[in-house]
C-alpha cells in the first residue's frame, strides 16, 4: 500500500469548504490523507491501530481503508476517481472506483463508532455514496436529489453517522447509477460487534468480496454502460479467474465468507467439499432456528449473504458461481452449436484463403482452453487456468478454498497445489469391463428395442 502526496495548499483550501447537511465543526478540520492501492493482490488484514479492538476481515484481491482518530471520531477519506483495474494477468480495464481500485477498499468499524467519511469527487461528473443497509440519519443516506445535493466534480462532501448495528454492508453511488456502477463504483463495509453477540460467533478467518459484472468487448478496455443482461465478464471484486486469489485457511479453522451482489442477476455460490450455514444477511445475523446446512447459497441482486463453516477437509476445493456461463470469460453468445458437424471439407476450402482458420466447437468447447488461438490485445481467453493435472477450463467467478493442516494461523500465503494421499484420487481403469446384464441377448432383463411412433396432426384445416 502507498499513500499519495496530499493536495497542495490551493487544492486543500478549495476542498475544505465541505458541503453536507448537519456537519459538525470538527469536520471542518484538515482532511485525512487519502490512502491508495496500486495493485490487485489480496492485502493482509488491517489490525486496528486504535479504537475498539476487533478481528479484521480479508478482502479478496483488495484491502481495508486506514482511518485516523479525531477526538473520538473515526475519519476515512474516499476518493471517487477513474482507475485502471487489472482483471486478470495481462488484462486491464478502464473503470471508475475509489482510492486507486475498483471495487474500493473495505471500510471496517465497530458497533457504536462515530464515523466520518470525507468523499472527494475526481470523476468527470457528479456522484454520491449510498451506505447500503445502514441505519443512519436520512440526510446521510446518499441518494442524489432526494436527501442531498449531488457531489459536484472537484468537490468534497462529508458523511457522518454512528455505526448502529453490527453486520455486513456495501457502499455505492446513488447518482447516475447505470453508468457509475457499470463502471465499477462499489465497495464493502463491515461493522464488527462491540461485545460478544449471541448470533455472531468468533471465527479464525473472515473473507469478503463483491460480485460484479462487466461487458467489455475483446480488445477494448472500457465497459459498456448500456448492457442490461448480456454481460461477458462475471467477476469477484472486479477480478476473473485465474486472476482471483484463493481463500487460504488452516485445517479446522472456523471460516466466514461474506458475499455481496451488485450485478444485474442472482448468483448461486457453491462450495465443494464442505457444508456451510447462512449466518447473516445485510439485514443482520440470522436467527439460529432459520439456519440449515447447505453447499450452495443463492445471492440475489442487492443482497449480502454470510456463509460460515468448519474447514475440516484438506485439499484444493473449487468455489464458484454455479451458473455455468458465469465461470467463463469474454465470449460471444450468438454462436451456433456445431457439436457433431464435420467441418473438414469446408475447413480445407477456407484455409486456402485464410491459412490460420480454426474449427471451433465441433467436439465441445474444451478445445478452446488448449488452442493457441490468436486473440486481440488486452483480451483474456474464454477458458483458462492451469492446475497440477492440466487445464482447469474455467474463468469468471471461480476460485479455490485451499485447506492445509500445516498452514500457520494468520498465514494467507498460497501453499501451492495439494497432493492427494495415495489411494485417494480417481485413476484410469485398465482392466476388463463386465458386460451389462441387460445387454445380453435373450436375457430376461434385456431392454426391449425402442420403437418410435409418429402421429400426424389432423382436423386443423381451418387454421
Amino acid at each position: 500500500m502507498n499513500r499519495r502526496h496530499f493536495f497542495n495548499r490551493a487544492a486543500t483550501a478549495g476542498m475544505s469548504a465541505v458541503a453536507a447537511a448537519s456537519v459538525s465543526k470538527a469536520a471542518m478540520a484538515a482532511l485525512p490523507e487519502p490512502a491508495a492501492m496500486a495493485h490487485a493482490n489480496t492485502a493482509a488484514p488491517l489490525m486496528p491501530p486504535n479504537g475498539r479492538p476487533y478481528n479484521p476481515v480479508v478482502t479478496l484481491n483488495s484491502w481495508t481503508l486506514p482511518w485516523r482518530m479525531n477526538k473520538g471520531v473515526k475519519e476515512f477519506h474516499l476518493v471517487a476517481e477513474p482507475v485502471v483495474r487489472e482483471m486478470a494477468p495481462g488484462f486491464k480495464a478502464n473503470m471508475w472506483g475509489y482510492n486507486g481500485q475498483s471495487p474500493g477498499p473495505t471500510i471496517e468499524v465497530v458497533e457504536g463508532d462515530q464515523v466520518r467519511i470525507f468523499v472527494t469527487n475526481k470523476l468527470p461528473e457528479h456522484t454520491t455514496i449510498h451506505w447500503h443497509g445502514q441505519r443512519l440519519p436520512n440526510g446521510m443516506d446518499g441518494v442524489a436529489g432526494l436527501n442531498q445535493p449531488a457531489i459536484p466534480a472537484g468537490k468534497t462532501f462529508v458523511y457522518e453517522f454512528t455505526a448502529r448495528r453490527p453486520g455486513t454492508f456495501m457502499y455505492h453511488p446513488h447518482a447516475d447509477e447505470m453508468t457509475q456502477m457499470a463502471m465499477g463504483m462499489m465497495g464493502f463495509w463491515v461493522t464488527h460487534p462491540k461485545e460478544k453477540h449471541p448470533l455472531i460467533e468468533e471465527v479464525d478467518r473472515d473473507f469478503v468480496f463483491l460480485l460484479n459484472a462487466y461487458d467489455i468487448e475483446p480488445g477494448s478496455m472500457t465497459p459498456k454502460i448500456m448492457t442490461m443482461l448480456d454481460f461477458n465478464l462475471w467477476s469477484w471484486n472486479s477480478r476473473i479467474f485465474p486472476g482471483i486469489d484463493p481463500l487460504v485457511v488452516r485445517k479446522n479453522d472456523k471460516v466466514r465468507i461474506r458475499v455481496g451482489n451488485l450485478t444485474m442477476t442472482n448468483h448461486p455460490i457453491h462450495l465443494h467439499g464442505h457444508e456451510f450455514t447462512v449466518t447473516g444477511t445485510d439485514g443482520g445475523p440470522t436467527p439460529r432456528a432459520s439456519r440449515w446446512p447447505e453447499v450452495t447459497a443463492d445471492v440475489a441482486v442487492g443482497q449480502m449473504r454470510q456463509l460460515e463453516f468448519l474447514a475440516d477437509e484438506e485439499g484444493d476445493w473449487a468455489f464458484h458461481c454455479h451458473k455455468s456461463h458465469h465461470t467463463m470469460n469474454a465470449m460471444g453468445h450468438n454462436v451456433p452449436t456445431m457439436i457433431g458437424v464435420d467441418h473438414r471439407g469446408l475447413v480445407r476450402q477456407i484455409q486456402k484463403s485464410a491459412p490460420d482458420y480454426m474449427v471451433m466447437g465441433e467436439r465441445g468447447m474444451a478445445d478452446m482452453g488448449e488452442m493457441q488461438m490468436p486473440l486481440p490485445d488486452n483480451t483474456t481467453p474464454m477458458m483458462t487456468g492451469t492446475g497440477p493435472y492440466g487445464g482447469v477450463e474455467m474463468g469468471g467467478m471461480f476460485s479455490m478454498l485451499k485447506v492445509r493442516k500445516d498452514q500457520k494461523p494468520g498465514d494467507y500465503s498460497n501453499p501451492g497445489w495439494y497432493r492427494q494421499p495415495p489411494g485417494t484420487q480417481a485413476f484410469e481403469w485398465t482392466g476388463g469391463l463386465p458386460e451389462p446384464e441387460r445387454a445380453r441377448a435373450g436375457s430376461a432383463t434385456a431392454a426391449p428395442a425402442a420403437e418410435v411412433q409418429i402421429r400426424k396432426p389432423s382436423g386443423h384445416g381451418s387454421h
